[in-house]
């Protein structure tokens, strides 16, 4: 059952069995009892601890007609978290992430199978969305499940950058398949890279591997590769975190043109260099999905 330790504090000295550590307690005296737990009482007090710390927080509810989650993040802004978010191709078989243009008629719309929400859809172009704590949190709760998602095989969510209240609480609402972790090779990119991967271990969300965008810039006219960002960065990162490296991203102006028109580039030039490495990254994000539920 362990055994009872006795601390006693009393003239500014503390006697812990037979030694003295300086106290700045003065004319306090104070009797502690501390217990050495076994094992099996430590294991249990780890699992009380948890239910406490579980009470008050949202119970996950899936999302109506949708089979699976799946979040891109990066934990920095700029590293194409959100180009790769719509311009994978996450199921090889029938269904495909296209982007939607507003310029698009309703045919058109339709025959790119999954549509696409975003805030940016209900503010003026030009107009920032200056929100915080529960209006953030409201809007969340109404692109999930007050938008009409239909059947789908796979809801791609493009989180913002950061490891704060919005990936908090998409992870703690809804349940996610897996995390794509997007970055460059740089440094200071994979930093934050690393932090968002350890946040979705924190919140139990599997990271499905490491996305390397940017990672090589190949000059059309001489066909020399330059790696602007360095070089095999997110290699490395994934091996620090056991992870996987699911693909790189070159640096590329059809890649940046394509988004600009609301074209992609797995649809405009499916059978570019660029898209079909598009396409390898989303054979494997599906590959190391875990069976939908029933």
């Amino acid at each position: 059952m362990g055994f009872w330790q006795r601390l006693l504090f009393f003239g500014g000295l503390s006697h812990r069995g037979g030694g003295r550590v300086p106290c700045s307690l003065r004319g306090i005296r104070a009797l502690v009892f501390r217990r050495q737990l076994s094992g099996a009482e430590s294991e249990n007090l780890k699992q009380r601890r948890a239910q406490i710390m579980s009470r008050g927080l949202p119970k996950q509810k899936p999302i109506e007609g949708v089979k699976q989650v799946i979040v891109v993040a990066s934990g920095k802004g700029g590293v194409g978290k959100s180009t790769t978010a719509v311009k994978g191709r996450w199921s090889v078989r029938c269904r495909c992430v296209w982007s939607i243009s507003s310029k698009d008629d309703e045919s058109e719309r339709k025959s790119r199978i999954i549509t696409n929400m975003s805030m940016g859809f209900l503010v003026e172009e030009t107009a920032p969305v200056i929100w915080r704590g529960l209006m953030v949190m409201s809007a969340i709760e109404k692109l999930l499940r007050q938008v009409d998602w239909g059947q789908l095989d796979y809801l791609v969510v493009d989180m913002p950058p950061g490891t704060g209240d919005v990936q908090l609480s998409v992870s703690q609402n809804i349940p996610i398949s897996g995390a794509v972790i997007v970055s460059t090779p740089q440094d200071i990119a994979l930093m934050d890279a690393h932090k968002g991967a350890e946040m979705f271990r924190k919140v139990h969300v599997p990271v499905l591997g490491l996305i390397q965008n940017m990672s090589v810039f190949q000059c059309p006219k001489c066909k020399h590769k330059t790696h602007i960002f360095g070089a095999d960065g997110a290699e490395r990162l994934a091996q620090t975190l056991d992870l996987n490296v699911l693909g790189d991203i070159p640096l590329h102006l059809s890649i940046r043109e394509a988004s600009d028109t609301g074209q992609p580039v797995v649809f405009s030039q499916p059978e570019s260099d660029e898209a079909k490495a598009y396409l390898r990254i989303a054979v494997e994000v599906v590959r190391r999905l875990p069976p939908p539920p029933e």
